[in-house]
């Protein structure tokens, strides 16, 4: 916009959730495109939670969190589990080098949305703290036992997430 010389102010950095139009939660979430990950969410998704929460015997929920840089709503499955009301998470990325998109995009924007069968919670999410990792790490790796070849696997320190629900 012009200034009263005429002169071009410079553009302003928008917020991502400006750039992408309506409030994030309110978008048609973009799914993972890792191809066994997408067909399990097409499944999840198209049953209303009736079927996919099962994978392999494992419990999973669909999470969409709000891209860090597009600010667009995007999906995924991810395995859970359960501790008191909040739900656990963990950020292995199959032991790869580099975190998860889905994980990169909580640190940025905490707050989250999940769907567990057919149940549907607005959570903000949160690194597990050092004191609050063993128990955490104990309890996924008794769900999902790969995740300590993972660990092994990388120099990174793979992250537990807590998903706390958020109560209007």
């Amino acid at each position: 916009m012009p200034d009263e010389a005429g002169q071009r102010e410079p553009e302003q950095q928008r917020e991502p959730e400006q750039q992408g139009g309506p409030d994030w939660r309110e978008q048609a979430p973009v799914d993972s495109p890792e191809g066994w990950v997408a067909a399990h969410i097409r499944r999840y998704d198209r049953s209303g939670g009736k079927e996919g929460q099962k994978w392999y015997g494992l419990d999973t929920l669909l999470l969409t969190t709000r891209g860090r840089t597009s600010g667009k709503a995007r999906r995924t499955a991810v395995i859970y589990g359960r501790h008191g009301d909040r739900v656990i998470v963990v950020g292995s990325n199959g032991g790869k080098p580099e975190h998860p998109l889905w994980y990169l995009n909580l640190v940025a924007w905490p707050e989250a949305h999940v769907q567990i069968g057919e149940e549907h919670l607005d959570v903000r999410a949160r690194t597990a703290t050092p004191e609050e990792k063993p128990e955490l790490w104990a309890l996924m790796t008794g769900i999902f036992p790969q995740y300590k070849s993972y660990q092994k696997k990388t120099t990174r320190e793979i992250p537990v997430v807590i998903l706390e629900p958020v109560t209007a």
